[in-house]
């Protein structure tokens, strides 16, 4: 059972998601679901190209989430449905593939804390999944002193953050490895 358990009522059917910090042994799940999330909705977003770029180089676990005890799993009746997480860390994207140094930890007071590595498997997009797990990262992330929240959305994430009362701050090219470019929007909320 998760430290969270949420009730959702979608087409008179009744549904329990349940949210739970992730663990080490959850990443061979959660890798799919980065992989089935990345390819299923972005389509008329990025390119082909621009995807498979984007899950070798940029999209993947950052097992200092897990380490930390800020990264969720979403289950929906059982089954994984989405993940997520907040970060006390200066990273603002990506998994350990991108990162070369040292995360050095934020100051509540000053930074804002990272929204990270949400990612949503296309059988439950939109239907509250991101939300659920978002609403439980900023209560955790408000509970640990931090009063802002920062994300790099992906295209198709920003219609979903800007719902959520995000605003788009700067928009970001990324040039990765193999030459493929990766648009991002750097985004920011008050909690």
């Amino acid at each position: 059972m998760g430290i969270f358990s949420i009730g959702l009522s979608l087409i008179n059917k009744s549904y329990m998601l349940d949210i739970a910090k992730a663990h080490t042994a959850d990443i061979p799940h959660l890798q799919q679901l980065i992989k089935d999330s990345v390819t299923g909705l972005s389509t008329g977003f990025y390119s082909t190209a621009q995807v498979e770029s984007a899950l070798i180089y940029v999209f993947g676990i950052d097992t200092q989430l897990i380490a930390d005890g800020t990264y969720f799993i979403a289950r929906w009746n059982g089954k994984i449905a989405g993940c997520g997480g907040w970060s006390k860390r200066n990273t603002l994207f990506g998994g350990d593939q991108t990162k070369g140094i040292e995360d050095p930890l934020l100051n509540p007071e000053t930074d804002a804390a990272r929204i990270r590595a949400f990612f949503v498997h296309p059988d439950w997009a939109r239907k509250g999944v991101g939300t659920a797990l978002l609403d439980i990262c900023a209560e955790n992330a408000y509970s640990n002193g931090f009063r802002n929240l920062e994300l790099a959305a992906t295209l198709p994430g920003i219609p979903f953050y800007l719902k959520l009362g995000f605003k788009r701050m700067e928009d970001r090219n990324i040039l990765l490895a193999d030459g493929q470019i990766l648009q991002l929007s750097v985004m920011q909320k008050s909690i």
